[in-house]
């Protein structure tokens, strides 16, 4: 018999954790990208992942954003975990029922010889984690990647 507060332990089986891990080389100045990475105003002329953004940049604040799933999109509210400037960005956000589906977003900066290397992944637990492993793998690779380039690009043009 399980206490009560205790953790059912076919629910800790069932629950998944995957990451997903992507970065570019940006022959930007680390100012230069936290600039573009953290102008939420500007995301919709250029952020093909986040067309939308807005929130205070301060540990615990809660954020808006929009995220772009191919013809649809949703609506987060994550909450800040990390500032640094010039260096990492992170923030958590999850379904509105505890253990379904979470994930924390990190983008971070590091200088290198010829400018920054951008690295951004992200961490995603809950029981639909199994079922989401494809899209995770597939189009949501495919979406980081994206604005990726696009953060490149748009450092790299100014």
């Amino acid at each position: 018999m399980l206490q009560t507060g205790a953790p059912d332990p076919k629910f800790l089986y069932m629950r998944g954790v995957k990451e997903l891990h992507t970065e570019i080389s940006i022959a930007a100045s680390a100012e230069r990208v936290w600039e573009v990475l953290t102008d939420f105003a500007a995301y919709p002329a250029w952020n093909p992942l986040v067309p939308r953004a807005a929130g205070e940049l301060r540990v615990g604040a809660q954020l808006r954003v929009r995220l772009a799933l191919g013809r649809r999109s949703v609506g987060i509210k994550p909450r800040v975990l990390r500032v640094i400037s010039n260096r990492e960005l992170a923030w958590r956000g999850s379904a509105p029922i505890p253990g379904v589906f979470e994930g924390e977003h990190v983008f971070e900066i590091e200088p290198t010889a010829t400018g920054v290397r951008f690295k951004q992944w992200e961490r995603f637990s809950g029981i639909l984690v199994s079922v989401l492993a494809k899209l995770i793998d597939g189009r949501t690779r495919r979406r980081f990647e994206a604005m990726n380039v696009a953060l490149k690009r748009r450092a790299e043009a100014s």
